[in-house]
């Protein structure tokens, strides 16, 4: 049997032994997914946004922050608003620990971004988490979020280029202007970045300090471009 051919069989093993089912409301799952065609349509999508900072508008267009403060990044995308039933699975995936929900909001990033977003990115490089957060957690969830989208697109996965050097409070607790303060020199290079173009991928940009923080960094550490994509824009 060839290996294409025992894959397949596999495949096929594994969706009868362990069929798929949706994740939001249990009915059974489309094939390979744990969601089925009607949550899937229900998905709270983001349509109109800016397109710099993906922050959720009326219409496309540059909205006002990244006008009088541009980020260091060049545009972002983000597949999903941040709201029920996206914040449940987000929750679930990383303050309970539920890969499974991890897995199928990567495919839905996945699927979502826009093929300019991978035009020319060289590298997929997930937010770091501080190591006693990682302790804490026991997975980064961006990196489990672009660990497969750098194989389904055959890039490097850049996770020990990137660290976290300040322990800070979780963004969600803060104000804007504290998020921005909270993040400041947090991160910093572990060695030279080879690449030129590089795309971020986090779970989710609520005022994107963080992201801008580290595009900064990047931008310093030799970067021409960096993009970021996430799975869900609170706002």
């Amino acid at each position: 049997m060839q290996l294409a051919d025992w894959s397949r069989w596999l495949t096929q093993v594994e969706a009868r032994l362990f069929p798929a089912h949706c994740l939001v409301c249990r009915a059974p799952g489309m094939p390979g997914w744990d969601l089925c065609a009607g949550c899937l349509q229900t998905l709270p999508r983001l349509l109109t946004a800016c397109p710099c900072c993906a922050e959720p508008l009326a219409t496309v267009a540059l909205c006002g922050h990244c006008q009088q403060h541009p980020p260091a990044f060049e545009r972002a995308w983000a597949a999903l608003r941040y709201q029920p039933p996206v914040d449940q699975l987000i929750q679930a995936f990383k303050f309970h620990g539920r890969l499974v929900a991890g897995r199928l909001l990567s495919e839905l990033l996945r699927d979502a971004l826009h093929p300019t977003a991978l035009a020319d990115a060289e590298a997929v490089l997930p937010v770091p988490l501080h190591p006693a957060r990682l302790r804490q957690r026991g997975f980064n969830q961006s990196v489990e979020l672009a660990r497969p989208l750098a194989r389904h697109w055959k890039v490097p996965l850049l996770t020990d280029v990137a660290v976290r050097v300040r322990y800070t409070q979780p963004q969600s607790q803060l104000s804007r202007p504290l998020k921005a303060r909270n993040v400041r020199a947090a991160f910093a290079l572990q060695r030279p970045l080879a690449y030129r173009h590089v795309l971020l991928i986090d779970d989710v940009m609520t005022t994107g300090s963080t992201l801008r923080e580290l595009a900064q960094v990047l931008k310093a550490g030799g970067a021409h471009t960096v993009d970021v994509a996430v799975v869900a824009r609170a706002g």
